[in-house]
């Protein structure tokens, strides 16, 4: 996902730094960071707690975290201005990193996971079929223009906008 927006908008080529690989620019007359966390899941905090040190840096004003999850439907996402890291091992590192929950996320959903499973991680590090790579780049033009919302109207608008819940499937006659 982080590849598209920097393609969309024209953010030069990614360069690492540190445990992440990072392009900036400006966007929607913000300046915007992309972090692509270039560790295990569980050290993802490492990629962006320097962030952390930056006078002006905010984590509930300035960061939108990008994440899978097992618990959302594929070809659904969700934005959270906050919360608990729901077992999620990536925002577990980040919280750490942080000492906040209060970040911003945009929930990506993966799931459900197959019933019976031992291991999530199992299935959260599996590959999609074609089928479900269809689905989630269907996903993409909606998550962008989030994404954008957040940028330009923060969190609380972006919520409002896109958190909708799907209308209950209807019955044929």
């Amino acid at each position: 996902m982080t590849d598209l927006l920097a393609e969309r908008w024209g953010l030069p080529a990614f360069r690492r730094v540190g445990p992440a690989r990072v392009t900036h620019g400006e966007v929607l007359h913000q300046t915007v960071l992309l972090v692509k966390p270039h560790t295990y899941m569980n050290r993802s905090g490492d990629a962006i707690g320097p962030l952390h040190e930056e006078p002006d840096f905010s984590p509930a004003r300035d960061l939108l975290v990008l994440v899978d999850d097992a618990a959302i439907p594929l070809g659904t996402f969700r934005l959270r201005a906050r919360g608990s890291a729901g077992g999620h091992n990536g925002l577990k590192s980040i919280e750490a990193a942080l000492r906040s929950r209060e970040y911003a996320r945009l929930r990506i959903g993966v799931g459900p996971a197959p019933e019976g499973l031992d291991d999530l991680a199992d299935f959260v590090l599996d590959g999609f079929d074609d089928a479900e790579v269809r689905t989630l780049e269907a996903l993409w033009p909606a998550m962008i223009e989030a994404v954008e919302c957040w940028i330009a109207e923060g969190i609380e608008t972006a919520m409002t906008r896109f958190n909708r819940t799907p209308p209950p499937p209807t019955e044929d006659p």
